[in-house]
This record gives structure tokens, C-alpha cells and sequence, in this order.
């Protein structure tokens, strides 16, 4: 049994696997001893991984780690069932290697692509050899509409919940339909990119704001929210010792 936890910018997922079956899975905005406790309570894992983009907690990092027969933090000297070709490995998040490994599990010898919408949306390629050269990092949709709100005078801070015309006939609208539509753009430019590089490209799209795209991008994509635990809890399988 593994607990995995993958703290984001914005809110952290915490699951539990078996023989690489998700169990459950949570989202918190940021996991606490009381939510800890109650899973190992519940749950009996002997493993656990945190991948983390922001602080941990050190209480939470001593219990498991105290509680856990192996703890993993991955670091730039971790062992991964990829090659990692990024010049500055000890500056790559967590979360974009653990989605490119997550997803070559589910596409093996495929070259790969995994945009993942959250905070940031980022784009992520491995290749059919299973090396890993690197990829892109985009505003998200939140970032998008701060940013517009924040660097003018008169634009509103407004949300991505609303109408989505094509062509926005108010402010509102304007703003809703330039972020979140020229993300699309964005995703279905980067993907045909690729396409003509690699013909046979499998994408992947997850990220909590990965609904947004669902169903709107021109290209075909396979959806999967959970890309990042599984990649994670991959990771954790990798380097387990009896």
C-alpha cells in the first residue's frame, strides 16, 4: 500500500494505491497532521512519495517519515524509469516529470505530450526511447485574468464561470473568451507543432482546470485526472527496497 501526496501551487491531491490501483484519492488545499493521521489510521501504507512545487509542512514531513517504512521526496538524484535530458534538472517541478512518467505507463514506446492545466499550464514531451528533453510553462487561467486585472486601470478581475462567446460582446466576456480560448489556441497550436515532428503523438490532458478544454480542442487527447499520482506513485514503486 502507497500514500502519495502531490502538493500544487493551489491545492494538493493526496492517494492511496495498491499493486498500482488507485484506492481514493483527496483534494485538499494543503494536507495537515489531522488529515495525515487519518489515512495512515485508515489506510496502513507502508510507502510513501510528496512531490512538492511549494513549502511542506515539517510536522507533516516528520510523522510520515516516522510512521512510513520508506518516505520518499524526489530530488534531481532520484531514480526514474526515464532519461532526463533537462539542463537544470534540479530546477524541473515534480509534477511535469511525474506526468510524462504517469503517461508513458499508459503509452509505452509512444512519443508522449502532457499539458497540464492548473496554476500554470505546462507542456511536457518524452519521446518513444523514453528520454525526456524537456518542455514549456504557460500562465494558467487564474494567472491570466489577475494579470489583466492587476497591469490595467479598468479591466475587472472576473472568473472563468460565465458565458463563452466566441467573440466577447462585453468586457466581461472579452476577458473570458481571450483567456480561456486563447488557451485553447494555445494547447491545439502546441499539439499540431509537435504532430509534424511526431505524426504519432499521444497527448495527455490533466490539471484541475483541465475541464475547462475537455471537449474543445480540435485535436484528439486523452483526459486523465489523476496523470500525476499515478506518475508519482510510479516513481515511488521505482526506488522501493524490501
Amino acid at each position: 500500500m502507497n500514500i502519495v501526496i502531490d502538493q500544487g501551487n493551489t491545492f494538493s491531491k493526496i492517494a492511496l494505491f495498491e499493486n498500482n490501483m488507485l484506492l481514493s484519492s483527496y483534494v485538499l488545499k494543503e494536507p495537515d497532521m489531522t488529515d495525515i493521521q487519518s489515512l495512515l489510521t485508515e489506510y496502513k501504507p507502508y510507502y510513501g512519495i510528496l512531490g512538492s512545487v511549494g513549502n511542506i509542512q515539517a510536522d507533516v514531513l516528520v510523522f510520515l517519515k516516522e510512521h512510513l517504512k520508506q518516505f520518499f521526496i524526489p530530488d534531481k538524484n532520484t531514480l526514474l524509469p526515464v532519461k532526463i535530458n533537462y539542463r537544470t534538472p534540479e530546477t524541473l517541478g515534480i509534477d511535469r516529470l511525474a506526468g510524462v512518467i504517469g503517461a508513458q505507463e499508459k503509452a509505452p514506446g509512444k512519443n508522449i505530450l502532457v499539458i497540464d492545466a492548473g496554476t500554470a499550464v505546462t507542456y511536457d514531451f518524452l519521446d518513444s526511447s523514453g528520454e525526456y528533453p524537456g518542455g514549456n510553462i504557460s500562465p494558467g487561467i487564474q494567472m491570466r485574468f489577475k494579470a489583466l486585472n492587476a497591469y490595467t486601470q479598468q479591466l475587472p478581475l472576473i472568473n472563468e464561470l460565465g458565458d463563452l462567446p466566441e467573440i466577447g460582446y462585453n468586457t466581461e466576456t472579452a476577458i473570458r473568451s481571450g483567456v480561456i480560448n486563447g488557451i485553447i489556441y494555445e494547447m491545439d497550436t502546441y499539439i499540431n507543432k509537435y504532430k509534424q515532428s511526431f505524426p504519432d503523438l499521444f497527448v495527455f490532458l490533466t490539471g484541475g482546470d483541465s475541464i475547462h478544454f475537455e471537449g474543445k480542442l480540435k485535436n484528439s487527447i486523452f483526459a486523465e485526472n489523476n496523470l500525476v499520482l499515478e506518475g508519482l506513485n510510479r516513481i515511488l514503486n521505482y526506488n522501493v527496497k524490501a
